[in-house]
């Protein structure tokens, strides 16, 4: 599916995102889930998070906190309260070490827990994106708070997108299960 570019697709594709990711979660055997991931054979995956999350718990708690940047920042902007989206001292040349404290931040967390966490954060995320118009979610330009891009962009980064990052990662390891067991 293409970039979703108007509320209605947002909405679609991060709905069916969410929903592949949930189903395909519920589909990992006890050997999946029990095993850590290890992508360190496959030196195609340079990038730090392939490195960074162990284990299903990782994956969902990331895509919790990156909700809850999301849901922080918009109602704080709405409200006249100048916020970026990433917290002091972080920036987007640091982000990395943002996703490096969310793990740290989660190891006592449950995977039930953090399962539960983001069925509710997407939830909340989905209702505060039904707020906008198609309009204020895919024109620039029409909150000074979100800079050059729409405001639908950062909902598809942290909704669609971030779920087929997710699934990519959950299937890289199905696929390191079979072939090691």
């Amino acid at each position: 599916m293409a970039r979703p570019t108007t509320k209605t697709d947002l909405i679609e594709a991060a709905n069916s995102g969410y929903e592949a990711l949930m189903a395909f979660i519920d589909s990992m055997t006890a050997q999946e889930l029990e095993t850590p991931f290890d992508f360190s054979a496959d030196t195609k995956k340079k990038e730090a998070h392939w490195q960074r999350d162990k284990n299903l718990r990782d994956v969902l708690v990331h895509l919790y906190e990156w909700h809850q940047l999301t849901l922080d920042w918009v109602p704080s902007n709405q409200r006249g309260e100048e916020k970026p989206l990433l917290p002091k001292p972080y920036n987007w040349k640091t982000y990395g070490q943002l996703n490096v404290f969310f793990w740290k931040k989660h190891q006592n967390t449950t995977p039930e827990e953090a399962k539960e966490m983001l069925a509710q954060s997407h939830q909340e995320i989905m209702q505060l994106a039904e707020r906008f118009t198609n309009e204020e979610l895919f024109s620039k330009g029409v909150f000074d708070w979100v800079g050059n891009s729409p405001l639908g962009s950062y909902f598809v980064s942290n909704t669609s997108s971030h779920y087929a990052w997710a699934l990519k990662k959950l299937k890289a390891h199905r696929k390191n299960c079979k072939a090691g067991g």
